[in-house]
């Protein structure tokens, strides 16, 4: 009979006890430009494609149309999200005390997230003019000599093109955030009425940023913009979502014994902000900035390869990866399209897995992947010169589906409570809160393994057979290595819309559940609720152990990109680099110095801003004893400015570290260099540190981020009410675990997923500096 309340959650009658507390509403902020979207007529619409359809096929005839494929694929693509748009908001938004819940969720993201992009367009500008003086200073290239660039134009286009990385993916971390602080009300009302029209409400919530995010454009210069915004975003929307949540659970579950969400709590508002500014924008932000960085790599050893082999038309090459995300929105939309909403009313049937139900939903993204990955590849990279090159790329392809499948397998044995990692580690609760931790530790460390050797065996495979394709250059040495392996790279994120979309379900079925909590609704639903959280906890791990699978493979290819620019600004080649040397030994210890030095300032950004917020709770717990007894109100708002300027001020210090450490390294090298007769030592010394930095990083995210995420998955399978249930001795030790993992999971562990990839871009813009 519980199986079928949750499924269909029939509402009982409000329990006794005052639901909520007065108005928390403020004035509500839309964007004109979403104001504009969401009222356009469907005729006005209608007309507009048509124009826009036939402009493109105008400028496809006279151009190619492979571009016209693109540009269509993406309108159609816009037009898919603004339909998900309507159709989430349509929904209704429950009960009154839901929606003023809401509304206060929603104002303090938009309002921190106006003041965090505010700090990150300064220090932007501010960056800009050092590249435009870097760049307006240094020597041209041969290839920018031939092409009429002048050192100038070079320049400015370089500058432009940081600009424009940062701006898209601050667009892309606002439309994460802007969906999810407006999705989480319908998908507690939803839950009311079922469990699988919540899960489908939470979807394609989740569809539509991801739809947004997958806006593909190149040159280095975006890259380093994209990277540098998703840096701070990640770290600042970290320390902010952690902060609040470890303040909430030590005052709150641990001290006072209420439950999670409950509206006594001063840091509750805080905490649900802080899972659409830290989950959804940062998050948005990080996978648009790891398929920048992907598409610009592939783009370059294209074009580059093709022009060594001397094909006749290198377009398909170049255009490659634009067609293969092209393919991603379809088939990504397919996926999210599938997860049907209620069965019919009035049959009784047991509720399905949320997981299940995703899982289904990736597997049949993944099925479309492969073919169109396999059409892609014989339309845009067959050649005359070797016919069979065309077959050995897609098998590259199907490596990196096959890689990403298997990325998204680990991170759920290791982090899903159904598996045996997670219930260990509960067990180990029960005997206290120290072998909870150390038990947590071995977990996360253990977690690492899998991925490494998955990693290793689609880097070597996919060289392999990219190096066997039989394209070869004029002296008949075979140049496809490199490029299988970025192919590779598009194959692990042709499916990066679908797995997106199950990152943003966590953070909008979190954020129901605490409505749900704070609004007092009946338990039934909150069951719904609670399961959809702890399935959101199990997808946003494997989100994050595919995010640094994608990172540590585009890493590789940003790592091959450094050294052509090196060698193309020196005149020289620069193919190798050896470590044998002392002072290219020191760089990569730098380099891996630099990836602990970093997770310890951002951890403990976290640990800082949380001891304001615990003072805070506690203050107001002894200040207002009427609140336990819902008769005086928390001061919500104090503890949202508290982690607000917090973590503002605290990203600054971790992400100077990432910038200036490489530019620092590279010159004081490049000085001792021209010292001691070693004209490429700082080139070298840089390259070894981002050899290490990477590799460190890889190993360094997995362990924060699985660690992290088991930790907390532990806790939920305790509060399903095994081992004792909540409140239990267990219980406690596990809170304590989930508190500890809390900034492993989501503040050091995804920020190195930017870092690395931003040292690799900031390594490219700044390579002239370095000789």
């Amino acid at each position: 009979m519980m199986d079928h309340d949750l499924e269909t959650a029939a509402l009982g009658a409000y329990q006794d006890k005052p639901r909520t507390f007065p108005n928390m509403r403020t004035k509500p902020y839309t964007p004109l430009i979403f104001r504009i979207l969401l009222g356009i007529n469907v005729r006005v619409l209608f007309i507009l494609l048509l124009l826009g359809l036939g402009a493109i096929f105008y400028v496809g005839a006279s151009t190619s149309p492979i571009i016209v494929f693109v540009i269509s694929v993406c309108i159609l693509s816009f037009l898919v999200a603004i339909y998900l748009t309507k159709w989430v908001l349509a929904k209704d938004e429950g009960p009154p005390e839901m929606v003023q819940i809401s509304d206060a969720i929603r104002d303090g993201a938009e309002g921190f997230f106006r003041t965090q992009y505010g700090s990150i367009s300064k220090m932007a500008m501010l960056l800009a003019l050092v590249i435009l003086c870097i760049y307006l200073f240094r020597s041209t290239t041969p290839q920018q000599e031939s092409s009429g660039l002048g050192r100038t134009t070079s320049a400015y286009i370089t500058v432009a093109s940081f600009l424009l990385g940062a701006l898209c993916s601050g667009v892309a971390g606002y439309v994460g955030m802007w969906v999810s602080v407006r999705a989480n009300v319908r998908v507690s009302s939803a839950a009311r009425r079922s469990a699988r029209e919540a899960l489908q409400v939470a979807t394609r919530a989740g569809g539509l940023s991801a739809i947004i995010v997958v806006v593909p454009l190149l040159l280095v210069g975006y890259g380093f913009g994209a990277s540098f915004v998703a840096l701070f975003a990640q770290l600042g929307g970290g320390i902010y979502t952690k902060a609040a949540d470890v303040g909430a659970d030590l005052v709150g579950k641990v001290e006072q014994g209420i439950p999670e969400d409950d509206p006594r709590n001063p840091a509750v508002i805080a905490d649900l902000v802080g899972d659409n500014v830290g989950d959804c924008a940062a998050r948005g932000a990080d996978l648009f900035e790891s398929i920048a960085a992907e598409i610009i790599s592939a783009m370059i050893l294209g074009g580059t390869m093709a022009q060594r082999c001397k094909i006749a038309d290198p377009s398909g090459f170049i255009l490659f990866p634009l067609v293969v995300h092209s393919f991603d929105l379809i088939v990504s939309s397919a996926g999210i399209f599938s997860i049907r909403g209620t069965r019919e009313t009035g049959i009784i049937v047991p509720m399905e897995d949320p997981m299940t139900i995703l899982q289904k939903g990736y597997s049949f993204t993944i099925v479309l992947a492969v073919l169109a990955f396999g059409l892609s590849t014989r339309w845009l990279l067959y050649t005359e010169q070797a016919p069979s090159a065309w077959f050995n790329f897609a098998l590259c392809g199907l490596i990196g589906i096959i890689t990403a499948y298997i990325f998204v397998w680990i991170a759920k044995y290791y982090t899903d409570y159904k598996h045996e990692p997670v219930r260990i580690l509960a067990l180990s609760s029960s005997t206290g809160h120290g072998t909870n931790i150390i038990a947590g530790v071995s977990l996360g460390l253990e977690s690492t393994a899998l991925p490494v050797l998955v990693i290793s065996v689609s880097i070597i495979s996919a060289f392999w057979l990219g190096h066997t394709c039989g394209l070869v250059d004029e002296t008949g040495n075979p140049t496809g290595g490199l490029f299988g392996t970025a192919v590779a790279t598009m194959g692990m994120l042709s499916t990066a819309a679908y797995i997106l979309t199950m990152d943003m379900f966590g953070p909008i079925a979190d954020n129901a559940g605490g409505i749900v909590e704070m609004s007092q609704q009946p338990e039934s639903v909150r069951e719904i609720t609670d399961v959809l959280d702890a399935v959101g906890n199990t997808t946003k791990a494997t989100t994050k152990g595919f995010a640094i699978g994608s990172a540590a493979l585009a890493s590789f290819l940003l790592f091959s990109a450094y050294m052509d620019e090196v060698s193309a600004f020196a005149h020289e080649p620069f193919k190798q680099v050896d470590i044998a040397i002392p002072e290219v030994f020191v760089g990569g210890l730098l380099g891996s110095m630099l990836i602990f030095v970093f997770s310890a300032w951002a951890c403990a950004a976290v640990g800082r801003t949380a001891q304001e917020v615990v003072n805070e709770v506690r203050r107001q717990f002894i200040e207002r004893p009427g609140i336990m007894d819902y008769k005086e109100k928390p001061d919500y708002g104090r503890c949202v400015a508290i982690v607000a300027s917090a973590s503002l001020r605290e990203m600054i210090k971790p992400g100077a570290l990432a910038i200036i450490s490489p530019i620092v390294v590279g010159i004081l090298f490049r000085i001792l260099g021209y010292y001691t007769g070693q004209p490429l030592l700082g080139a070298k010394v840089v390259a070894a540190l981002l050899m290490f930095a990477t590799v460190s990083g890889i190993l360094m995210a997995l362990f924060l981020n699985t660690a992290g995420g088991a930790w907390d998955n532990a806790k939920k399978y305790i509060e399903t009410g095994a081992l004792g249930g909540k409140g239990s001795e267990a219980h406690k030790a596990a809170i304590t675990g989930d508190t500890v993992g809390d900034p492993f999971k989501d503040t050091a562990g995804p920020s190195i997923h930017v870092l690395i990839k931003m040292l690799a871009t900031i390594t490219l813009v700044m390579a002239p500096v370095f000789l």
